[in-house]
């Protein structure tokens, strides 16, 4: 059994007791979502200091003491996997990766093989173990989205990265085709994502109490009357942020059979294309840029 132990700061006042737990348990990396946080609720796993049974709307209060009780799962051992991989880069601190689609990036429940991370295993002899069931893994991307990603080799350089990534220092750009004639050349997206509110397993541009800020810069670079293709820069890193601003626009990415409804286009038309950031050991700007995938040119020629 393992027990922690949260108390809620100033900020955290009003917010539902399902909301709290699942921020805490996404800045910690628990793993917990925020139904598997209610079903705990509901079993009597979260507890607070003089009050009886809580629920999953309780509204949390400056200074509230709350204690959460989860059982400890035997967890899943990983194996190095002979997957090919394209090493863009690679030093004693980290090394950058071009993911091809298709490829998870980390072990989940049911998804234990075939991932990045058995790959990764396979490939190097050392990664960051702070989170030992994601040896390696700082960010990531969606499973049909390809390109740049950081690896970390050790604990030092991973946490180095990680806190660039939660300050949103790391500059990232990707590429993606989008249905429609984009009219604008630039604009800046800046619209708050939360859960969908029907279809939990989706985000959505909303305005709940859960949204978050999220703000995304586009530059147009080629255009026909039934197709775009746009650089994106995103500044915020919520999930599907991209795909869910362009659906939101009118404009969602092709083959996002998630966000959007033309599914005729053979992959997720979205690609990491370029990756900036302080390096951990050097302290000097380094960068990494990927070609656009040639099925995004084509349809252009």
């Amino acid at each position: 059994m393992q027990e922690y132990s949260l108390v809620a700061l100033p900020e955290d006042a009003g917010k539902r007791l399902d909301v709290f737990l699942a921020d805490y348990s996404r800045q910690n990396d628990l793993g917990l979502s925020r139904q598997s946080l209610q079903k705990l609720i509901l079993q009597g796993a979260v507890s607070l200091k003089h009050s009886g049974k809580l629920k999953a709307h309780y509204k949390i209060k400056s200074g509230d003491e709350i204690h959460l009780h989860i059982e400890e799962k035997k967890e899943n051992t990983l194996e190095a996997e002979d997957i090919p991989l394209a090493v863009v880069y690679e030093d004693k601190d980290l090394a950058i990766i071009d993911k091809p689609i298709g490829l998870v990036v980390h072990p989940a429940p049911g998804n234990y093989t075939h991932t990045l991370v058995n790959a990764l295993l396979h490939r190097f002899t050392q990664l960051s173990d702070i989170n030992p069931q994601r040896p390696g893994i700082v960010h990531r991307l969606d499973k049909d989205t390809s390109g740049l990603l950081v690896i970390a080799k050790n604990n030092s350089a991973h946490l180095n990265l990680a806190k660039q990534f939660a300050e949103h220092s790391i500059l990232r750009k990707y590429v993606a085709l989008v249905k429609g004639e984009v009219k604008f050349n630039e604009d800046v997206i800046e619209l708050p994502i939360g859960r969908h509110p029907v279809k939990r397993k989706s985000m959505a541009v909303g305005f709940s109490e859960e949204a978050k800020f999220a703000k995304t810069r586009y530059r147009t670079l080629k255009r026909t009357k039934d197709i775009s293709l746009l650089e994106l820069e995103p500044f915020t890193g919520r999930t599907h942020q991209l795909r869910v601003h362009l659906s939101f626009l009118g404009h969602p990415i092709l083959g996002d059979t998630k966000y959007g409804k033309d599914n005729s286009f053979p992959r997720l038309a979205l690609h990491a294309k370029y990756l900036g950031f302080i390096h951990p050991s050097t302290h000097k700007f380094i960068d990494f840029s990927s070609e656009t995938p040639q099925e995004f040119l084509i349809i252009f020629k």
